[in-house]
């Protein structure tokens, strides 16, 4: 007996610190903003997104996560449903380049390598920063400035991931992100012609797909049959 404990701890010890599954993928779908100006509807992407998403898998259940992140934002007031904002006639872009890292929860076991549990439902938390163009400063004849401005966000979402083929796997995911800013969309108090906010701060949503290549030897687990 203890020569086979032995022998069980002496191939997971290196297998588990070091050659847990890893996945790297990219994704690509539709962003859209909340905030002040435009639409309010929180899933209506109008603008392309993408980037590029790493995991390393704790174990079936729990999957560590980070994607960098490039993406496009814009409103529109004539696409509002609100006549005020219809009639105000605002609209902007702005582009986003993001970091997120964060938490995968998977609601099943996921493992690519066996028959029988290769899709599952999941949620993810993360903490991201993220940079975006801000008003600066305003000329003497009315114009503004801009430069970049960092800040962070909460993004938070679900998703569903299945194998597509081989160690191939797809997933469709929905997250929203919660920033600590109102100025998204320019709007700030320190210029009188961009003081048209409603004193709540910005969201940022992405809708999309990716693709996953998994690799690294699965985790050491005794056979119990």
């Amino acid at each position: 007996m203890k020569k086979y404990f032995f022998y069980i701890l002496f191939f997971c010890i290196p297998t588990i610190s070091l050659a847990q599954i890893h996945e790297i993928g990219l994704f690509i779908g539709g962003t859209n903003y909340v905030g002040d100006i435009g639409s309010t509807n929180y899933i209506y992407p109008n603008n392309i997104g993408g980037g590029v998403i790493y995991k390393w898998n704790w174990n079936h259940r729990i999957a560590l996560r980070g994607t960098v992140s490039y993406l496009k934002i814009s409103g529109d007031d004539l696409k509002s449903s609100n006549i005020v904002r219809q009639n105000r006639g605002y609209k902007f872009n702005n582009t986003i380049k993001e970091l997120a890292i964060g938490l995968e929860y998977n609601f099943f076991e996921y493992d690519l390598s066996t028959n029988d549990k290769y899709a599952t439902p999941y949620i993810l938390l993360e903490l991201s920063a993220f940079n975006y163009n801000s008003v600066s400063a305003q000329t003497i004849t009315g114009q503004f400035l801009y430069t970049d401005k960092t800040s962070y966000s909460i993004p938070f979402g679900i998703g569903y991931k299945t194998k597509l083929a081989d160690a191939f796997a797809f997933a469709i995911e929905a997250k929203a992100r919660y920033t600590f800013e109102d100025d998204l969309d320019y709007t700030t108090n320190t210029f009188t012609a961009l003081r048209f906010g409603e004193h709540g701060n910005d969201w940022y949503f992405f809708t999309g797909f990716s693709i996953i290549y998994t690799f690294g030897r699965p985790a050491c687990y005794v056979n119990r049959n």
